[in-house]
């Protein structure tokens, strides 16, 4: 009987100790993360989020957001008077990266995206059809496979993407079952399918564009350098979900959203109401106040903020994107709404949920910033500025679980010399 009892006396201690082991590597028992940030303001629209929080991060991933994370962690980081989001998400940019000169695809025209996005709290792009169904192959080998940057794309309906004038003016090149196929191929990677730098009276490729992104089940992105198609038509032919960009550019290559009598047009209206989304693309020549001004006091605004970051851009007035949300608080936007769009918006855009919110089990990417108050100069395409007294400042950005930029060294070893 002795026997019997001790017996099972041992195994009930084995028991115990297994269920202790078990409940100790669950969520709200001692638990080790890699990091910790502590003490930020979080904001993460997709949940509702809006206070001081910490965040906790494990093998790359979101692995909880509490008001007080008292588990031990590899690294903390002290994050109080920051403000921390979901990392943003720039759906306009060009970095097929090359040697070619004057040419935007595997041109110097286009900049390698490590270079400029973790500055400004960008972890995601989407590389605006600078490749085509044709050169995408190569644009993946040599620039995504080889950054940190998260990288999407639309693929432009033109096969070598945009090579200039004379190549994009081809119509035997924009081939729909060629495009469909290597969205199949890449359907993680390529968001969708783009439109633009066309000087023909022919709706071929604006067509042939559309049957693409239909058949992968993918949005249109629609750029302005359409001279021969009315603003109204190409809105018409566009369904909810595609994107049409340089929203708020005033050129003759395209009617403006804003008309004479200073509203924003019905039609244009009507567009976003029916799920037409608007991209910024501010770009070197994409943003002008005398449109963005009225239309934001109209309660119009843009669905995501694609810089159109390319060689010639991040010098001018658009900077980048911290720039760019800086800008549109000085107009008007709170900083709910602009880290929403750059965000939640953009994510939900590109039909990547995973990315522009924290839930927990998604990518670790994030943007620590903080927010300076002061008198600040934004300028636009047309040479203009206005001031606003609020300016975001990225202190610390983190791509899956990684820190790839410190201003001023926040995960650094603190060293006395």
């Amino acid at each position: 009987m002795k026997k019997i009892i001790c017996h099972f006396r041992s195994n009930l201690s084995l028991l115990i100790a297994f269920w202790l082991v078990l409940m100790l590597s669950q969520d709200g028992f001692a638990q080790t993360y890699e990091l910790v940030i502590k003490g930020a303001h979080v904001i993460d629209p997709a949940h509702s989020r809006n206070g001081k929080m910490d965040v906790a991060v494990s093998q790359g991933k979101i692995a909880k957001v509490a008001s007080n994370i008292s588990e031990t962690a590899a690294q903390v980081i002290n994050a109080e008077g920051l403000y921390l989001t979901p990392g943003f998400i720039d759906p306009h940019t060009h970095v097929f990266v090359g040697t070619q000169a004057g040419q935007f695809a595997n041109g110097v025209n286009s900049v390698s995206p490590d270079d400029f996005t973790f500055r400004s709290g960008v972890t995601t792009v989407v590389d605006a059809g600078t490749s085509g169904w044709r050169s995408f192959p190569l644009f993946k080998k040599q620039v995504i496979d080889q950054s940190k940057t998260r990288i999407l794309a639309f693929l432009n309906i033109a096969g070598g993407g945009m090579t200039g004038a004379a190549h994009e003016q081809n119509l035997q090149d924009m081939n729909v079952d060629s495009a469909v196929a290597v969205m199949q191929q890449y359907p993680d990677v390529i968001a969708g399918v783009k439109i633009g730098h066309y000087n023909g009276k022919e709706w071929t490729p604006f067509d042939h564009a559309l049957q693409a992104a239909k058949q992968a089940g993918k949005p249109l992105f629609v750029e302005c350098h359409l001279p021969e198609y009315a603003l109204e038509d190409q809105l018409a032919k566009m369904r909810p979900g595609d994107i049409i960009t340089h929203t708020f550019e005033n050129i003759k290559e395209r009617m403006p959203i804003v008309g004479e009598n200073g509203q924003v047009r019905p039609f244009v209206l009507a567009a976003q109401k029916r799920g037409v989304l608007f991209d910024l693309g501010h770009g070197g020549a994409g943003f002008w106040f005398d449109q963005a001004v009225p239309a934001v006091k109209q309660g119009f605004y843009p669905n995501s903020f694609g810089t159109d970051l390319h060689r010639f851009s991040m010098n001018s007035a658009m900077k980048d994107m911290a720039n760019v949300m800086s800008k549109f608080m000085a107009m008007g936007l709170s900083l709910e709404q602009v880290v929403e769009i750059a965000t939640w918006n953009a994510a939900k855009a590109l039909n990547h949920p995973e990315l522009g919110n924290l839930k927990k089990g998604n990518p670790a990417d994030l943007a620590l910033f903080r927010l300076r108050e002061g008198v600040f100069g934004f300028m636009d395409s047309a040479g203009n500025s206005i001031s606003g007294s609020r300016k975001l400042e990225v202190e610390m950005t983190v791509r899956q679980g990684k820190v790839v930029w410190d201003l001023n060294g926040l995960a650094a070893k603190k060293k006395a010399f």
